[in-house]
């Protein structure tokens, strides 16, 4: 069942994406980026890269388009100066706030289509589906140690 679901809801929230950066001339890869800046603002490469799971090298690309774009900013850490800190510009801060409330409404709007319990499964679910994956993926993590010793 739910191998039916998941792609049908895969291709709703794509659209919904899509519709939703219509015009903005910015990827989905790029305003998760800035979304997640926008929500913790002021982190580092490493810490960036891990909240979008993405390679550093991959992570460091992006955020090369970014500063292009003018949406982020790179600036040293003051405590280790190895360290590379990314923050939004005001620019930024502003189109992030933009899809943020477009996102909002989104789901605002679905909510109010559910019924009170409805609302409570989806999100028991969910966290519950979040938990899984992250049980398979720390078990996969566990067995490359596992073999490499």
């Amino acid at each position: 069942m739910f191998q039916e679901i998941f792609p049908k809801l895969m291709h709703y929230l794509e659209k919904e994406e899509i519709r939703e950066l219509t015009g903005l001339n910015i990827t989905p890869a790029q305003i998760n980026a800035l979304l997640i800046l926008y929500m913790h603002d002021d982190l580092t490469m490493g810490e960036l890269s891990a909240e979008t799971y993405l390679a550093e090298s991959a992570a460091t690309r992006l955020v090369d388009r970014l500063v292009k774009a003018d949406l982020v900013r790179r600036r040293g850490d003051e405590h280790d100066r190895r360290v590379v800190r990314v923050y939004l510009t005001s620019y930024g801060r502003e189109l992030a706030s933009l899809v943020f409330e477009r996102r909002s409404l989104r789901f605002t709007n679905l909510a109010n289509r559910l019924s009170p319990e409805e609302r409570e499964m989806l999100v028991l679910s969910v966290k519950a589906v979040l938990r899984v994956f992250k049980e398979m993926e720390a078990d996969l993590e566990n067995n490359k140690v596992n073999t490499k010793a």
